[in-house]
């Protein structure tokens, strides 16, 4: 029995593993966007805010989306494209949205004002809803159909940990980077003083970085998911436009088709994006114009 059970648990993380491997993007961005909430914090929360964000994190994964997923595929496939079009609309406005504050158009605290932790922690995990959703739904699809519902519920959940393992550990490891540096400049070894020193001026460069990359991956993620579930369920436009792109640069290689799905795809996702923040803001206006009702005597 024993030899049986090894038997399902190598058959559970061969799977597992094969299934993953598709969803490198999605975690590649998902680290990308996170650091973002955490910036402007008091150094001492930082860590305590990502073990926060990671325990909110495999909540979304094990308590809502794999027995979600599960049920809907068993009973209702047909539910599945459209909440990924809502939770790719959501990318899309707040990749949009951080592209407006870029020029200037700020609809929330300002960057001097103090960041509440709590709203910080909800965004975060809000946002890894999302990018979770995506890395499971890959997932799911990547796995036999025949593989049965345990099997596929183990090496699902052997996923979701994974990840969340990978994530959230590179990104504790980035921003308490600047405190090794700290460490090092400290040293009596001019070498290693001098390389600490040049981790703590280069930070808020990497942060920025991180920033813009978050966003691109925000509206990447968010106009791919748009793009591939409205082809799935009732207007194959945009995904016809962005094949025929794709299928006449093929003969460049891989790599440029990469490209330019991803720079399309970011383009569609930030013009939508725009266009619900747009929406979004003038009935916010409207609604903040119109006059209290009197109450009547």
């Amino acid at each position: 029995m024993s030899v049986g059970l090894l038997a399902v648990v190598d058959d559970i993380l061969t799977a597992a593993v094969k299934a993953s491997a598709k969803t490198a993007g999605v975690v590649i961005d998902d680290a990308a966007v996170t650091p973002q909430y955490v910036q402007g914090i008091s150094p001492a929360r930082e860590l305590p805010m990502v073990g926060k964000i990671a325990i909110g994190s495999l909540v979304n994964k094990f308590v809502i989306i794999i027995p979600i997923a599960l049920l809907l595929t068993a009973f209702a496939p047909w539910v599945l494209p459209w909440l990924l079009i809502l939770g790719g609309s959501y990318l899309c406005f707040e990749g949009a949205e951080k592209v407006m504050e870029w020029f200037g158009a700020h609809h929330g605290p300002g960057q001097d004002e103090p960041r509440d932790e709590r709203k910080l922690v909800f965004g975060a995990i809000r946002t890894d809803l999302i990018l979770s959703t995506e890395i499971i739904l890959i997932s799911l699809a990547s796995l036999d159909a025949d593989f049965g519902i345990w099997m596929t519920a183990g090496a699902l959940a052997v996923i979701a940990f994974g990840m969340t393992v990978l994530v959230y550990g590179a990104v504790a490891l980035l921003v308490k980077i600047d405190d090794v540096g700290l460490g090092m400049g400290l040293s009596s070894a001019r070498r290693v003083r001098s390389t600490g020193e040049w981790i703590v001026r280069s930070m808020p460069t990497v942060f920025r970085v991180i920033s813009i990359i978050g966003t691109v991956a925000m509206l990447w993620v968010g106009g791919h998911l748009v793009i591939a579930n409205l082809a799935e369920t009732f207007w194959e436009g945009p995904y016809n436009l962005l094949s025929a792109a794709t299928h006449g640069i093929e003969g460049f290689g891989p790599v440029a088709v990469w490209v330019v799905d991803t720079a399309l795809s970011g383009l569609f996702g930030l013009v939508f994006g725009l266009i619900i923040a747009g929406v979004l803001f003038a009935v916010m206006r409207v609604v903040k114009r119109k006059p209290p009702v009197s109450a009547s005597h």
